[in-house]
């Protein structure tokens, strides 16, 4: 389940994650992204993982249901969890075109706020 916090950046959509995404998160991340973004507006993700329930990187990102046209509007993508398993799938970020992607540990989510805004 995604939850949406208040971001310490506007141009950055704050997220815990607990357990499982679903659909239901995936649409409303969508609205969010939609009116705070638009189609064309460029924005980053701070997404701290909380509770892991068996959620991975790849299955946040099928959770988002982002369309290729989001992903053209991804910057930065900050994850702080304390799995190293997390960790290993953040690397798969830096493989998509025009995303920098880093993993932070539970204990980092100042310095990870501060790399995301700079």
């Amino acid at each position: 389940m995604f939850e949406i916090l208040p971001s310490q950046d506007p141009n950055t959509v704050a997220l815990e994650v607990h357990g499982k995404a679903r659909e239901e998160d995936a649409n409303k991340l969508e609205q969010y992204v939609e009116a705070n973004f638009g189609n064309d507006e460029d924005f980053n993700v701070m997404a701290i993982f909380d509770e892991l329930d068996g959620t991975t990187f790849k299955g946040l990102v099928e959770g988002m249901k982002f369309d290729t046209k989001r992903w053209d509007q991804f910057n930065k993508f900050a994850v702080v969890s304390e799995k190293s398993s997390i960790e290993k799938f953040t690397k798969l970020g830096d493989h998509l075109p025009g995303i920098t992607s880093k993993h932070f540990d539970k204990n980092e989510e100042e310095k990870a706020w501060k790399w995301i805004k700079h």
